[in-house]
């Protein structure tokens, strides 16, 4: 059982480092959302960012907004680098880049 005992405890760093990265997914797609309410409604793309970056709980640093108004839509489109610093396990993986698009018609 004792030799068990590391293998459970590296398996269980895993289990959050993956509930860390599912988190980080809503947040990124939950940020988008809210970016392109904030260019359909006639924000600038400044005022777009900075919803994106109200909404939800990402470094600003990490995150890239795109944005793009086409026949009467609105695009956003965020790209977030996510570190995995979970000890142990941050340092077999490398860092994730998540990815969401979302549409609006502009009112």
């Amino acid at each position: 059982m004792a030799l068990l005992m590391p293998f459970f405890a590296l398996m269980l760093l895993v289990v959050v480092q993956v509930g860390l990265l599912v988190r980080t997914r809503v947040l990124v797609t939950h940020a988008a959302r809210e970016a392109v309410r904030s260019a359909a409604v006639g924000g600038d793309d400044p005022a777009v960012r900075s919803a994106a970056v109200d909404a939800a709980d990402l470094d600003p640093s990490r995150l890239t907004v795109e944005v793009r108004r086409v026949d009467g839509n609105a695009t956003v489109r965020l790209v977030y680098r996510d570190p995995t610093d979970v000890p142990l396990v941050g340092v077999l993986v490398t860092d994730a880049v998540f990815e969401a698009r979302a549409t609006m018609r502009l009112e």
